[in-house]
């Protein structure tokens, strides 16, 4: 080679001399996580939020006007996620409301997501020089695995065959590209407003897919530490230089900060737990996440939290102490390897908002939490493998990390087929679930299996007496069957539980239609109105509650409300046709 070669050769970028398995890395990575969860394509809607959010929802349906303003200013279940929606308008403009659809873009965004982290891992173990000179060896396998052990992982199902959680999946693209952007801009100085412009943009952009994103700046003030070294050890913590690191992080977190509170007012959470009882949630929750990593074991789609926690229970003390541990192993390996050091408080500072922080909704942890935090430990252990150690070792450990990780992963996905798997599966790890008892119970009845579902209804009354649902649904069964008298008892303590309860008041009324007891049906029906007045659902049967009685005139006034309020429903319209011909035969006194 002459010399002039040689130069040209030492200007080349980093990324040039790593040859072609470079390259190839993406397109196997790509591969091999769709062939991981190609189960999840024949997956279906399921009764845990998809029902709400897509069989039962016609406002997402399209990418016109009308959709897009819901789509920008609504907070349904309280997320705001206006361009996880678009996502999910485009769907619909390409499968309709056949889940396969829905399902396959899942895992091309997840697929796409591995990818990605390849990327920022190439640049991650770069910056941190495990040798003078990058190499195949030292950069690309580490970072194909780091990227694999991510998406490969069963921990990751949850997220991507759940449709619900597209969320996870459009927000964590945005913030491994905001990270990645933000990497280039750290080591391209002579583009750097270009590079930091678009690392905050798609920031902007992952807030609006998730506000679970909030967390990128702590995760970027962690780069600059290390592997950046841009704060810090011979830098310092207060300089000149390390002003303008904190300066370039504030439009970071000023956003953070303001999408945080949209993000918590719209989500309007429920009571919460005292502080202690917070501090035992989050400790059990963040070493229950560690635990899982390394022992994806017993995964269900639903933990359910006890009704009472006491932070003096032996498994919140057991919580307390593994974290303690945690963080004294960090601390002790900070200095010698600060990269796994990062990697740890890196984890604990992206997960902590998801720890039991701000309680909301029944689990007391969930698979689909560590979506985001889970790279950083994907990076501490590929990190470990970017030692010199030697490649024999890196292939054999690694690989038959990533083979036992993707068959798990591909049975896991079994799970989420249909909501009667799913919730089995819940019941499964845990069979005492009242949550599941009464989902399995609403699966089960769909199936025509009412005398099953009746069991699981009353199992979950018996653990949780003070469930509204189940009464509810226990008594729609008993109904079916012809038992009105404890239907009715049913609809009560339902009721009793939950007075503003509009499903378990048309219910009643309907009961006590059957046993011709109208106007006690009618003061039911009434009060679902006032709760859901715009429900086409409740004047139709208050209406048929009237025909029955022989009020003619007042059954059709209903249905015409029935018919304005919602004029594709069909048995509405037949049955004001068959009113008003009734009407007409009757004569004018009635």
């Amino acid at each position: 080679m002459s010399r002039k070669s040689r130069e040209r050769q030492a200007r080349r970028p980093w990324y040039d001399k790593l040859g072609r398995a470079a390259w190839t890395a993406p397109i196997v990575i790509a591969a091999l996580t769709f062939v991981a969860f190609l189960p999840a394509l024949h997956a279906e809607f399921v009764s845990w939020d998809d029902f709400a959010n897509f069989v039962q929802n016609p406002n997402y349906r399209g990418l016109g006007s009308a959709q897009l303003a819901w789509m920008w200013t609504t907070t349904l279940l309280g997320h705001y996620v206006p361009l996880t929606w678009m996502t999910l308008g485009l769907d619909y403009l390409l499968w309709g409301m056949n889940p396969a659809g829905y399902h396959f873009v899942n895992l091309l965004l997840h697929c796409a997501n591995a990818v990605l982290l390849y990327f920022v891992a190439r640049r991650v173990f770069v910056f941190a020089g495990f040798e003078e000179e990058p190499n195949a060896q030292s950069v690309v396998l580490p970072a194909a695995l780091a990227a694999l052990l991510f998406a490969l992982h069963p921990l990751r199902v949850e997220s991507v065959a759940w449709i619900t959680e597209r969320r996870d999946l459009v927000s964590l693209l945005f913030v491994l590209a905001s990270t990645l952007f933000y990497l280039r801009s750290a080591a391209d100085r002579t583009r750097f407003k270009r590079w930091y412009a678009l690392s905050l943009l798609t920031f902007a952009c992952a807030l609006l897919s998730k506000a679970t994103a909030v967390t990128l700046p702590a995760a970027l003030l962690i780069l600059n530490v290390y592997p950046l070294r841009r704060l810090g050890a011979e830098q310092g913590w207060w300089g000149e230089s390390a002003r303008r690191r904190y300066v370039e992080l504030v439009p970071f977190g000023a956003l953070a900060a303001a999408m945080g509170a949209w993000s918590i007012r719209a989500l309007r959470p429920g009571p919460q737990l005292p502080l202690a009882g917070k501090i035992a949630v989050s400790a059990y929750s963040l070493i229950f996440y560690v635990w899982k990593t390394l022992a994806p074991v017993n995964l269900a789609p639903l933990y359910e939290k006890p009704d009472r926690i006491d932070p003096a229970a032996p498994v919140f003390i057991a919580a307390y102490v593994a974290t303690i541990a945690m963080v004294a192993a960090l601390w002790a390996v900070h200095r010698r390897w600060p990269g796994f050091a990062a990697a740890g408080v890196a984890f604990v500072a992206l997960v902590f908002p998801l720890l039991g922080v701000v309680q909301n909704g029944p689990q007391i942890a969930a698979d689909r939490y560590t979506y985001h935090a889970s790279p950083a430990l994907a990076l501490l252990i590929a990190g470990a493998f970017a030692l010199p150690i030697g490649k024999k070792p890196l292939i054999a450990v690694g690989g038959t990390l990533l083979l036992v990780f993707g068959a798990a992963t591909w049975r896991q996905c079994a799970v989420w087929q249909n909501s009667e798997t799913l919730w089995a599966r819940v019941l499964q790890v845990d069979s005492t679930s009242s949550i599941a008892h009464n989902d399995l119970g609403v699966a089960l009845a769909e199936e025509g299996k009412a005398g099953e579902a009746i069991v699981h209804y009353q199992r979950a009354i018996h653990l949780r007496p003070t469930y509204p649902d189940a009464y509810n649904n226990l008594g729609f069964e008993l109904a079916a069957r012809g038992d009105d008298d404890d239907a009715i008892k049913a609809y009560q303590n339902a009721l009793a539980l939950k007075p503003s309860y509009a499903e378990a008041e048309i219910n009643l009324g309907v009961a006590l239609s059957a046993e011709k007891r109208f106007d006690e049906a009618t003061s039911h029906f009434a009060a679902a109105a006032r709760i859901v007045p715009e429900h086409a659902g409740t004047q139709y049967d208050w209406a048929l509650a009237l025909e029955a009685e022989g009020k003619l005139p007042d059954a059709l006034d209903h249905l015409y409300r029935a018919v304005n309020l919602d004029p594709q429903f069909a048995e509405a319209r037949a049955e004001l046709i068959k009113v008003s011909h009734a009407m007409q035969h009757v004569g004018p006194e009635h």
